[in-house]
């Protein structure tokens, strides 16, 4: 029988900007972004979640490349990034009000008068109006991924979990890109982790999730359902858990 009551009450979903972007090259595409909003607001919807997002601004632009490729100083190559961040969460919010959902995109960089200034308070006080936090702008400060601004929010909001949506199937033993023969791993302890060196999030990100305790379920999102799958509890993804969840 399809478990029908949720395993998470309160999940913090961090997407990559990739998912938004379309194959054509554009920024943001019609189809990708109408997916994802379907398929949290059926979470939503239909399961009662308090959901807080992160989203990714690689679609945009990336700080790293801005870096690496143009010279640009780091911190003012983050901020480029930080910035395109909050273009995708607007656009999110957007789609989320179509759909008859409220949504709040709250931010440490302000823009007075487009994003709300960020409070561990005011994030609490949405979620618990069954308002989606969209949680734009990193961390704020230059030098950390999204990632990390993601494991941040989660541990700062009480999340249940981390939902790390990509476009594989979970973390693998070795790059399946480069390995046809590597296998997926379904559930994996933090401490595991480190000792077989896999990447599951950047090293900031992951240790802030293994010091509070704070699972990690990393899967595919742009396969219908599975954002459904992983907070019922059902077998998705790979799931990262600490001595606490054994």
């Amino acid at each position: 029988m399809e478990r029908s009551e949720p395993r998470y009450r309160r999940v913090l979903l961090k997407i990559s900007g990739e998912l938004l972007g379309g194959s054509g090259g554009e920024a943001l595409s019609e189809g990708n972004l109408k997916f994802i909003i379907d398929e949290i607001s059926e979470v939503v919807e239909l399961l009662g979640l308090k959901v807080g997002l992160v989203v990714g601004a690689g679609n945009i632009v990336r700080g790293g490349s801005l870096h690496g490729k143009l010279g640009i100083d780091r911190p003012t190559a983050d901020y480029m990034g930080m910035i395109g961040t909050i273009i995708n969460s607007l656009a999110l919010q957007s789609a989320f009000e179509k759909r008859g959902l409220k949504a709040t995109v709250m931010s440490p960089l302000e823009i007075r008068g487009v994003v709300e200034a960020y409070t561990i308070r005011g994030a609490l006080d949405r979620l618990s109006k069954g308002e989606i936090v969209i949680f734009a702008g990193g961390t704020g400060s230059p030098y950390f991924t999204t990632d990390t601004a993601a494991a941040l929010r989660a541990v700062e909001t009480g999340c249940d979990v981390l939902l790390k949506g990509t476009k594989v199937d979970g973390v693998f033993d070795r790059d399946p890109e480069v390995y046809p023969d590597a296998q997926k791993i379904d559930k994996i302890s933090f401490d595991d982790v480190i000792r077989r060196e896999l990447r599951v999030m950047d090293i900031t990100a992951f240790t802030l999730c293994r010091e509070n305790s704070l699972p990690i379920i990393v899967f595919n999102l742009t396969e219908r359902g599975n954002l459904k799958k992983a907070v019922l509890g059902e077998k998705v993804g790979t799931f990262v858990w600490s001595k606490k969840e054994a």
